[in-house]
């Protein structure tokens, strides 16, 4: 799930997309006909036997009942209600209302032929003050309700623990990840999970988007608790160039200490996995330049690296330690010891491709030209021409020949360690301007995923060993500074009557999930509406 990105803060890149592959008229009665090609030709028999197919939510984008069976206010709630989420004073409060309508939600990933599912739990259903209090119950009996049902519709349960939303006290008692003791928080909630739900659950994901977290937070301060200093922006309190550090590396280590409790005491009888998740642009060099292609390196090394690097080798990479010098800190014998190989798969969230232009020795805007950003600017044009389609995230594109490279680059630094798509999802531009029946006869949100489908197999192809695939997202939802007006869901969801309507991609899906055909054939060739 894409934040709306700072207009001086660009995340993607790589050459320019190909021309619309996927062609539709009406026909006049609501339906469509899809005319194909060969970039767009996929199905599920190109994907290993054993591969999953599923799609993702986070428990704050979609529950809703903000205050409900003694859940505590988090900090996203407190922001959204300072006025924080979206243009028209968009909140949580109710979202998606997934907490009473959960079941029905199930329902509909069963028919769509979902095989996991990746949500997240709500840390203040679970633990409202942290370790200031005590456990909910009911906030453990609504995630068991949710693991039992979908167990129950043979779909496998993703579980992150971790999903940008922590119980406002612990940013009131001591700033949350600016201390360390939010590693002891996060230690307790993972126990508490492993010990709930670990019988059944068999993948786990303890902090969804670490360094994309920190940089809204820290950097720009445009997300809870908004702290940063300029150039980024003006926040009451902060340090831009100081604070993203501290916190990504508490994070880290909350990381790495989940990760061991796991492996040491749960893993063995529970005999499931442990990962992290992602942020994973692809970044393509703006010219043909060296300098440029090194810029490149560091942009992937400031952004996935600054993860997987610690948690797979223990340590930092080499090129945040050459540009952050001691603002850096350090990982001891011991901390590098349990960092090692602390995670069982890769979880990658990609969406898009952008280039990356060195600032070592070009000019470039301040906020780029610094060494927290590794002195990159990141652009989506060349010449004038956009490196891919825009989205209706600002800064994203459509660059599907992005997915197999990022893959590929993962699986040669990372050593072909297991990996999933996490996050892999479109959102069409000026979504609020558009009437229900357009935004249901999604024809755009189908061709991104047949593309991206098409290039994550030429790397399965290739040997990069990819175990699953998840959408997102299952249904519209508030998707966090643009509130409700940016839509990524297979299903539209009515704001007025939360009526979850099944999109043109959502059919699709069910299409190529269940039938086992490609995208030509005549059921998904001429799909309909709901009326």
């Amino acid at each position: 799930m894409k934040m709306k990105i700072p207009t001086t803060y660009i995340f993607f890149f790589l050459i320019s997309a190909p021309a619309t592959l996927l062609e539709a008229s009406n026909n006049g009665d609501g339906g469509f006909i899809f005319e194909e090609n060969e970039e767009t030709r996929i199905k599920r028999s190109d994907f290993p036997s054993g591969f999953l197919f599923g799609t993702g939510t986070s428990a704050f984008q979609v529950e809703g009942a903000y205050l409900e069976d003694s859940k505590s206010l988090s900090n996203w709630d407190v922001f959204c209600h300072s006025g924080g989420c979206g243009e028209n004073g968009d909140n949580g409060d109710i979202a998606d209302d997934h907490y009473h309508l959960f079941l029905r939600d199930i329902e509909e990933m069963y028919s769509l032929g979902l095989q996991a599912y990746k949500f997240s739990v709500s840390w203040c259903r679970i633990l409202p003050r942290g370790r200031f209090g005590e456990v909910n119950p009911a906030g453990i009996m609504f995630y068991n309700k949710i693991i039992d049902n979908l167990i129950l519709r043979g779909i496998v349960p993703f579980v992150t623990i971790y999903h940008a939303e922590f119980p406002q006290e612990l940013e009131d008692r001591y700033g949350s990840w600016l201390n360390p003791e939010m590693q002891e928080e996060f230690l307790y909630l993972a126990e508490v999970c492993f010990k709930s739900f670990g019988d059944r659950v068999k993948y786990w994901i303890t902090i969804n988007e670490a360094k994309l977290i920190v940089e809204y937070a820290y950097l720009w301060g445009t997300t809870p608790p908004s702290r940063c200093s300029e150039p980024f922006g003006k926040c009451f309190d902060g340090n831009s160039d100081v604070e993203p550090i501290i916190a990504m590396h508490n994070m880290l280590l909350a990381h790495g200490r989940a990760a061991k409790l796991y492996h040491e005491y749960f893993q063995p009888k529970q005999g499931g996995s442990i990962g992290l998740t992602v942020y994973a642009d692809m970044y393509e060099p703006l010219t043909d330049r060296e300098l440029d292609h090194e810029a490149a390196k560091r942009a992937f090394a400031f952004h996935s690296g600054w993860t997987f690097d610690p948690s797979i080798f223990g340590d930092y990479p080499d090129e945040l330690k050459e540009c952050l010098g001691n603002a850096l800190p350090s990982f001891s014998r011991d901390e590098k010891n349990f960092m090692k190989n602390s995670v069982d798969f890769i979880g990658i969230n990609h969406y898009s491709t952008i280039y990356a232009k060195d600032c070592t020795n070009s000019s470039c805007s301040a906020t780029e030209n610094r060494a927290i950003q590794g002195f990159v600017e990141t652009v989506g044009e060349r010449d004038d021409v956009l490196i891919g389609e825009q989205t209706g995230v600002e800064g994203s594109y459509v660059v599907p020949r992005g997915m197999e490279e990022i893959v590929n680059l993962i699986k040669i630094r990372y050593n072909n360690m297991p990996m999933f798509i996490t996050e892999n999802g479109y959102s069409s531009p000026d979504v609020h301007e558009q009437r229900v029946n357009e935004l249901t006869n999604d024809v755009k949100r189908i061709e991104y995923h047949a593309k991206h489908l098409a290039s994550l197999a030429k790397s399965i192809r290739g040997g990069a060993d990819v175990r699953g695939y998840f959408v997102w997202s299952l249904m519209d939802n508030l998707e966090w500074l643009s509130g409700y007006k940016v839509r990524f869901g297979l299903y539209y969801v009515d704001r007025k009557t939360l009526a979850r309507i099944p999109k043109l991609s959502a059919k699709w899906y069910k299409n190529f999930l269940i039938n086992n055909t490609d995208l030509a054939n005549k059921e998904t060739s001429r799909i309909y509406t709901s009326s």
